[in-house]
């Protein structure tokens, strides 16, 4: 039967078009909430999502090519929202590289003031998420990275630093587990972001 997500009938007979719909829903309300936040600070969405990440993940993916790659955004793009963070004084370009032509990000110390402005965003749907129980979060947490794993799988989702595309990972019969911590992973360790990851 051919998928009309967004036909309120059809979502009636087909429960994985009811949730494709209510998951466009939640990425409306980042959308909004990054955008409130950004005409906020006189930011755009991006150069506050530049921010945050280079703030929080290690100097070797804060290069205009993996920059871009994890925002699906062109190179022309990320640079030209760099260009502006650079004027604004919120990072700093390190050129240590071997190659001269292509640099690092860093934040400023502006930048990192800024940081804490900005990573707030997505508190209003935090705060909706803490309402629901544990368990439910549990069931909500293993059912996400599962399917952000197959949309990896499917080259819809180009960039996975998560538990199930890391060679560290790996079943011990229906278990997970983790080489690197040398332990049993349950549903709720999944890292969907993990700073010790390696590609397998």
């Amino acid at each position: 039967m051919e998928k009309r997500i967004f036909d309120p009938k059809h979502q009636q007979l087909d429960l994985s078009s009811k949730i494709v719909a209510g998951l466009e829903r939640v990425s409306q309300a980042f959308k909004v909430l990054l955008w409130e936040k950004a005409k906020h600070l006189g930011l755009s969405p991006i150069q506050i999502q530049i921010l945050i990440f280079v703030a929080h993940h290690r100097q070797a993916y804060n290069t205009v090519s993996f920059l871009a790659k994890e925002f699906h955004v062109t190179k022309p793009t990320l640079s030209d929202a760099i260009r502006s963070l650079d004027q604004k004084g919120l990072i700093e370009k390190d050129h240590s590289n071997v190659d001269q032509r292509s640099y690092s990000i860093m934040l400023s110390d502006l930048g990192r003031k800024m940081v804490l402005e900005t990573q707030d965003f997505a508190d209003p749907v935090a705060r909706a998420m803490d309402r629901l129980s544990m368990e439910e979060r549990e069931k909500l947490f293993h059912t996400l990275s599962r399917l952000i794993h197959q949309l990896h799988q499917n080259d819809i989702l180009t960039e996975q630093r998560s538990c199930f595309s890391c060679k560290f990972y790996g079943n011990h019969g229906t278990v997970s587990y983790c080489h690197l911590l040398e332990r049993e992973l349950k549903a709720s360790d999944i890292r969907l972001d993990c700073g010790e990851y390696e590609a397998k």
